[in-house]
């Protein structure tokens, strides 16, 4: 019997890895890209009301409290119809169904600019929550149907690196639209910056519908051998899954710890992304723009930070190290952020630890769910588990909005954050490796 030579091996293996890697790059650069850019708009319409605060507040006469619970309220809306709006997503297709999510949200983000009351702001915020419901969820459902466990993750945070962008992005734009437009046409620059930001939600959920596939076999720029492979590695590890039915999935013990885990990491997310700028300005700055410009560094260090970390994840296959280290960082970051409160320069290097720690775990975390959920069930189970961690959103600025109102500081907050955290990674690091490290 003739015995090949490893090189002989490797030779032969190597045509059929190069295709492989040049399929899943050609589906990387056709949905990653727009996927980041739909998020971006989302995202930066969901906490742009951050924002908004360093003026609106003033002129509105609201509290901090007042603000914390509309800021969260968002996130009950969101609650109360993830899993019907997951679980549709799976029956009609991403394409019509992210879609009408980004157009109604866009439009309801743009109507914020009507608020005049804190009823208004309560409203109109729980609103946004039911128009985005699904969209996050829906994302990471789709990105199942395309990518297998091994590559999942670093895609993921391809596209979580939305969140890092979006401050990037939108810290300078929202401080630049609020230093810039307040007054013209008679309306305030928080009411500008709601307009402004809403409106290309609209137009990219127009897009979407044009250019998403539903499915592997949807997509006309895939030749059929391309679609036979992607099609085959999807169906080889979903055969190692059960597809559990809705039912299934909310008695499943492994599905509430994901969501401890995820509510924990939430905490920290939001607690950074609304009151950010409000910590900022704490440290002594006061100008609009310079805010925005400063609120750009902490996310743009987070973007390289979840892109190296899922690298290696996926490299090594390890999970449950890679998320709960930069939890840990992001605890650290946090208490250091009210240590060093008085110095901007230091206060900046503290908020970036921690943005860079807390946006890391958020694309990791999704490999652990995903590990073992299929189907129905992984729509339903996504859903729960997102819908169940974004109640953090709500708690998070309400409880920092209290203790800034009953202690006239953000420490307090901050602390609670960061207590989150590391119980978050305490609880990623029960979880078995060989569940999740695949």
């Amino acid at each position: 019997m003739e015995t090949k030579s490893p090189d002989a091996v490797e030779g032969s293996r190597r045509p059929a890895d190069s295709f492989e890697t040049a399929t899943y790059n050609k589906v990387g650069w056709r949905l990653i890209p727009f996927l980041l850019l739909c998020y971006v708009v989302s995202y930066l319409d969901r906490v742009n009301v951050g924002f908004a605060k360093l003026q609106m507040l003033q002129d509105l006469q609201f509290s901090e409290t007042v603000y914390g619970l509309g800021a969260g309220i968002f996130f009950l809306g969101y609650f109360l119809f993830e899993v019907p709006s997951n679980v549709i997503l799976h029956r009609v297709g991403a394409r019509i169904w992210i879609a009408r999510i980004m157009v109604t949200w866009g439009l309801i983000s743009a109507g914020m600019m009507f608020v005049t009351s804190a009823t208004s702001f309560y409203v109109l915020r729980f609103l946004l929550g039911v128009a985005e419901a699904g969209f996050f969820p829906g994302i990471i459902l789709y990105l199942t149907y395309w990518y297998p466990a091994e590559r999942r993750a670093r895609m993921t945070a391809l596209f979580m690196s939305a969140i890092a962008l979006s401050g990037v992005i939108g810290g300078p734009l929202s401080g630049w639209i609020m230093h810039s437009f307040g007054g013209v046409a008679g309306l305030k620059d928080w009411q500008w910056l709601f307009v402004l930001e809403g409106l290309p939600s609209v137009l990219i959920g127009i897009a979407t519908f044009f250019y998403l596939d539903d499915r592997i076999d949807h997509a006309k720029w895939l030749t059929a051998e391309e679609k036979a492979l992607l099609e085959r590695n999807i169906v080889v590890e979903n055969a190692s899954k059960p597809d559990l039915s809705i039912k299934a999935v909310f008695a499943d013990p492994r599905v509430w710890l994901m969501s401890l885990i995820y509510f924990s990491f939430v905490m920290g997310l939001y607690g950074v992304s609304f009151w950010l700028p409000t910590i900022i300005k704490a440290t002594g700055v006061k100008d609009a723009l310079q805010i925005g410009l400063l609120t750009a560094i902490p996310y743009g260090c987070a973007v390289v930070a979840m892109i190296l970390v899922s690298r290696s994840a996926d490299r090594t296959r390890e999970r449950r190290w890679h998320i709960a280290v930069p939890a840990l960082l992001g605890a650290v970051g946090l208490v250091l952020s009210v240590l060093w409160g008085q110095s901007t320069v230091l206060a900046m290097a503290a908020l970036t630890l921690a943005t860079m720690g807390i946006l890391t775990t958020l694309p990791l975390f999704w490999s652990l769910p995903t590990s073992f959920l299929a189907g129905v069930g992984a729509a339903a189970g996504i859903a729960l588990i997102n819908s169940l961690g974004n109640l953090a959103g709500f708690v998070s600025p309400f409880a920092v909005g209290w203790l800034k109102d009953m202690t006239q500081s953000t420490n307090a907050g901050m602390y609670l954050l960061a207590v989150s955290l590391v119980l978050g990674a305490m609880l990623t690091l029960s979880v078995p490796a060989r569940l999740v490290n695949k």
